[in-house]
């Protein structure tokens, strides 16, 4: 009888026990930890506020603004920020988050272009938003994206970066536009409560150089992401130098391209047989004033070095990655991040033993830009209904290198970046002349 009472009293405190954890779990998950990845600050926890029409207009569509500013108008088209809500990846994240509406005060910021309104978040809760149905929604200008009037409309009034402006509706100058100012709401979204980033999820803005690329060289975002452009803003105006609505960035592998400088060097200009060689990629930060890659902590880079024969046959491969390494269960913590600071460089060294018996081998030496990872892009397409092949991953260097006689012409004829300076050559290397360098 005692024993048998032992026994209940034992699963009646293990079953308590079991209780309380799940309550526990219950409530870390639901009253604690952030259903989202990123933490809110006041400036994106809401839409910006209702716009009409300036005087003079027939309404904020871009393409009203494309009436007098047509150049502008055709680059924003193309641009990230014109698709911003219709980015096939965006609606794939954004089904996998359950839609959750503090997502469109960036991709669709302007409280025109939002289905609901938020009364309130209870505990700064996005999933206990008090909402109701938004009367003066428009869906056709909630396609736009980020389109003009997200940046240049306030109260009627049309803002820019000019202080002489001549048009048929209000202007207003604004010295936030020629500032960093205007990319700080939705480029410096910032971690939560239990999340633990470096910077945040998405800090590109906090990454940003402060001494060489701000100071010594006067770089804004816009200096990049902006290009400068002589040319009448509005069709029939006076010439200005303004700039281009385009925004290249971490979609772009042409820009991708532009931000880093790559060289390749061996150890030995003339391979021998049944003896090893090692080669050196150096990877440069060269034109980027933040950290590469950045933005969404999925974006990496990957080094791979690739022995081949003469059929195509891989022989032996090495593949390191640059990025970041989130922990996201049960709380978020950055567990590494090897990215390159500006201006910072890394070598990347491959050693391959040539085979006696082996002849016209060479060695491909690729760095690949990834978006996401081929996991998450199958699970997007899978579960979230990721539409369309939009590219995700890009070649951003690849060269082949033959593991003969050769090898020093090779090296000596690879377009020398200028960026990459002399003291990237380390003694005992090849240079770009193909000669070694020693002490």
């Amino acid at each position: 009888m005692v024993r048998r009472r032992r026994r209940r009293t034992k699963l009646l405190l293990l079953l308590g026990l079991v209780l309380l954890v799940s309550f526990l779990v219950n409530y870390f998950y639901t009253e604690i930890r952030p259903t989202v990845i990123f933490g809110l600050r006041s400036d994106y926890a809401k839409a910006l506020p209702f716009q009409k029409v300036p005087v003079g207009l027939e309404s904020l569509r871009a393409e009203e603004c494309g009436r007098c500013h047509r150049e502008i108008y055709e680059e924003w088209k193309t641009s990230i920020h014109a698709h911003a809500y219709t980015d096939p990846f965006f609606q794939a994240y954004w089904k996998r988050d359950n839609q959750v509406w503090v997502c469109l005060n960036c991709h669709t910021p302007l409280e025109n272009q939002q289905p609901t309104l938020i009364l309130g978040i209870p505990q700064d809760r996005v999933e206990k938003a008090i909402q109701i149905r938004n009367p003066r929604y428009d869906a056709d200008f909630q396609q736009e994206g980020v389109t003009c009037a997200a940046c240049h409309v306030r109260d009627g009034v049309i803002y820019g970066p000019f202080d002489d402006s001549v048009a048929p509706h209000p202007t207003e100058f604004d010295p936030g536009f020629r500032t960093t100012k205007v990319c700080y709401r939705c480029h410096n979204v910032v971690s939560g409560p239990f999340q633990f980033y470096n910077v945040g999820p998405c800090g590109t803005y906090p990454e940003y150089e402060g001494e060489y690329f701000m100071k010594e060289k006067g770089f804004i975002c816009q200096s990049c992401h902006m290009s400068e452009v002589t040319r009448p803003v509005a069709e029939g105006g006076p010439i200005r130098q303004g700039r281009r609505h385009l925004w290249p960035g971490g979609h772009d592998p042409d820009m991708i391209k532009r931000a880093v400088a790559i060289h390749v060097q061996a150890d030995s200009p003339v391979p021998q047989a049944g003896h090893p060689i090692t080669f050196t990629l150096t990877l440069i930060n060269a034109g980027a004033g933040h950290k590469i890659p950045t933005g969404d902590p999925d974006r990496h880079f990957t080094v791979e070095f690739i022995v081949r024969d003469q059929e195509g046959t891989v022989l032996d491969q090495q593949l390191e990655t640059m990025g970041r390494w989130i922990l996201w269960q049960p709380v978020i913590v950055e567990v590494y991040d090897n990215r390159l600071l500006p201006l910072a460089s890394r070598d990347y060294e491959f050693t391959y033993e040539i085979p006696k018996d082996r002849k016209g081998l060479v060695v491909e030496a690729r760095v690949r830009y990834h978006i996401l990872t081929d996991g998450q892009h199958a699970m997007l397409r899978e579960k979230y209904g990721l539409k369309g092949n939009d590219p995700y991953v890009f070649n951003i260097y690849s060269r082949e290198f033959p593991l003969d006689s050769t090898l020093g012409v090779a090296l000596n004829t690879q377009p020398l970046d200028p960026r990459v300076g002399c003291s990237s050559f380390r003694e005992g290397t090849v240079n770009p002349t193909g000669h070694q360098i020693f002490g």
